[in-house]
């Protein structure tokens, strides 16, 4: 059996995810064996896995900070919004139900013998378990049948450690709030607290420190200040993706779909030398010097073409394409390049069929049998070898087809118009291969990257341990973590 810890968070986006990412490196760099897991994620962007399944992908991230492949166990709940009140539900890596908000707290009791089946056997994998909470602890009110914090904790008996986000206001309140909100037996598995994304001057928070301790109890570990290169790692949530990355004259424009889903696509993007890639918000127009707008992938292709037209881009679109620009769309933005999207079974939502975009002579019907995997193969017109991954419902053909973007397997996929402005795929990640992201690029203009993708997010991950060795007690994390054994 091995050692576990489990940080979690005063409120959400407090950066939980990317220390775990930088203790598993940390713990990897001292020759121990290491895993991340998080009992249930709630992202729509994922990650295909080894074994076939997906989990979100800031695990997915963790894992390689781990030096593992990734795997189900490692997120065994992954619930993908569809709608404001509903999502999908994802367990141990497949689909198993779609469900609103107020019934999925009476699923929760079933999902945990689930999640601890996952970390038990993750457990005999490795030394040490850094398990990520989700949300805060502190919301009592989820308390029954919590399976993503303490319920978890309590069930499997791991000692916590609380995070507070001083960036944004009130750390004080939140950790000292958090201890007098929860169940004394919730509250006995807390063991310490450190203090993340400081700017200035570390040593004027010593008081407040001070403080925390005093009041709490708890142990502090130490004050992260806010890591500048964390745009160089992958996003897990949209809204951390900035309005604007990078200040080439390669202009590349996002849709922030409502529903956006696997925009990891964008992260070698905005690495590259001589681009900019901005991510468009709700109102925002389509800049009319934009050289190539991406629809990205969506949740729920029929209610992001409804949210798109709100917008009025389709009505850009149509005008940038007219002035020569170009259109790339993936997964569901491919299929809303079509000129139809039919869910006669109502997988999306509720049945029936919108218009596409007519952009792409092709048509998409929706069926319940979802497609998960990691896939090698040829992008068409230029030879160049491509890796990536598959995530997605539905199945798209037509004319257009014959014009693929990509053979796998010896099979074709995707579609293009005739003067290639168009281009539609179910490929995600094929940005991160350095070669095909070169030869793309360079029909716009831009200089090949001198860096390697994989070897900018290896590096980064290098650098954020060495930051949260300089700062944090990562020696004090480890022991504590041995001492659940």
């Amino acid at each position: 059996m091995s050692g576990v810890l489990m940080i979690q968070g005063a409120g959400s986006n407090v950066g939980k995810s990317m220390l775990v990412a930088g203790l598993c490196r940390a713990a990897r760099r001292r020759g121990i064996s290491v895993a991340p897991f998080k009992p249930q994620n709630m992202s729509n962007n994922a990650a295909v896995t080894v074994d076939g399944g997906e989990i979100g992908r800031a695990q997915a991230l963790q894992a390689l900070a781990a030096g593992r492949e990734p795997i189900t166990d490692m997120n065994p709940v992954l619930l993908k919004p569809e709608t404001d009140i509903g999502a999908q539900v994802v367990v141990q890596g497949k689909r198993v139900a779609t469900v609103k908000a107020r019934d999925y707290a009476a699923l929760m009791p079933q999902l945990l013998a689930s999640v601890l089946e996952s970390f038990d056997r993750l457990r005999t994998s490795a030394e040490l378990v850094l398990v990520e909470g989700a949300g805060s602890p502190a919301e009592v009110n989820l308390r029954r049948g919590d399976i993503a914090n303490m319920g978890f904790a309590q069930a499997a008996r791991v000692p916590v450690v609380l995070v507070g986000d001083i960036d944004r206001g009130g750390v004080i309140a939140q950790l000292v709030g958090t201890q007098a909100v929860l169940d004394p037996d919730d509250a006995s598995l807390l063991k310490g607290f450190l203090i993340n994304k400081f700017r200035g001057d570390v040593s004027l928070f010593d008081d407040g420190y001070a403080l925390i301790e005093q009041r709490t109890g708890w142990r502090g570990f130490g004050v992260a200040p806010w890591y500048s290169d964390a745009h160089r790692l992958p996003a897990e949530d949209a809204l951390d993706i900035e309005g604007l990355s990078g200040d080439g004259e390669v202009k590349i424009v996002c849709l922030g779909l409502s529903r956006i889903a696997n925009f990891d696509d964008l992260d070698p993007l905005k690495l590259h030398p001589g681009v900019s890639v901005r991510m468009l918000r709700a109102g925002d127009a389509i800049p009319g010097d934009a050289d190539l707008v991406i629809i990205p992938g969506s949740k729920s292709t029929r209610g992001d073409l409804a949210f798109l037209r709100a917008q009025g881009w389709d009505v850009d679109l149509m005008a940038h394409h007219r002035r020569g620009g170009r259109v790339l769309g993936l997964c569901g933005g491919y299929q809303m390049l079509g000129k139809t999207v039919r869910d006669p079974d109502g997988v999306e939502g509720p049945p029936g069929e919108t218009p596409g975009l007519g952009l792409l002579d092709v048509e998409t019907v929706m069926s319940p049998d979802k497609r998960l995997e990691r896939v090698d193969g040829r992008h068409l017109d230029s030879g160049t070898a491509i890796s990536g991954y598959e995530i997605h419902i539905g199945r798209t053909d037509g004319p257009d087809r014959a014009r693929p973007f990509a053979e796998i397997g010896g099979v074709r996929e995707g579609a293009q118009t005739s003067d290639g402005r168009v281009v539609g795929t179910y490929l995600h990640g094929v940005f991160s291969e350095d070669a095909f992201r070169n030869v793309f690029l360079e029909a716009f203009g831009a200089p090949p990257a001198t860096a390697s993708y994989s070897e900018t997010v290896d590096q980064t991950l290098d650098a954020l341990a060495d930051h949260l060795e300089a700062h944090l007690d990562v020696e004090g994390l480890l022991a504590l973590a041995a001492r659940s054994l």
